[in-house]
C-alpha cells in the first residue's frame, strides 16, 4: 500500500516549485489546477487548487484554516541535504532539527498555504 495525500492550494504551480526544492522531487503532472509529485519513481503528494471544481465538485472549503490537524511527514533520502534545502529557502519553522524521542530527527516546517510539514530522518529499527 502507498499513501498520496492530496492538500488544496491557492498556486499549485508555486506550491509544486516550493516542495520540489524541499523535498529534491520532481513534477510528474504539472499545471495550474492540479500536480502530481513524484520522488524515486513513486507518488508523494499532490496538489488541487482550491477553486478548481472538476467532476467531483470543491474538495475543501478555502475559508477554513488550512491543513488544521493535518501533519504532512516527508522522511527524504538524506535529511541533512533536505534540512539545507529548507534553510536555504528561508522555509518558516515551527520547530528546529532536533532529535525526538521516538529515535529519528525531524524538522518542524510551514509550507506557503500554511500547512505543516515534517522533514524526518528514518526511524531506528524496532527492537
Amino acid at each position: 500500500m502507498q499513501l498520496a495525500p492530496l492538500i488544496c492550494v491557492h498556486d499549485v504551480e508555486a506550491s509544486s516549485l516550493w516542495y520540489q526544492r524541499l523535498l529534491g522531487c520532481e513534477s510528474g503532472h504539472g499545471g495550474s489546477h492540479y500536480e502530481r509529485l513524484n520522488a524515486n519513481g513513486r507518488l508523494v503528494l499532490q496538489l488541487h487548487r482550491w477553486d478548481v471544481e472538476h467532476h467531483h465538485g470543491r474538495l475543501g472549503d478555502p475559508d477554513v484554516a488550512h491543513g488544521n490537524g493535518v501533519v504532512l511527514w516527508f522522511e527524504p533520502d538524506d535529511y541533512e541535504a533536505a534540512v539545507q534545502r529548507a534553510e536555504s529557502m528561508q522555509v518558516e519553522v515551527i520547530k528546529p532539527s532536533a532529535f525526538s524521542e521516538n529515535g529519528n530527527w525531524e524538522l518542524w516546517l510551514r509550507d506557503p498555504d500554511g500547512y505543516s510539514v515534517v522533514l524526518t530522518s528514518p526511524l531506528p529499527p524496532l527492537a
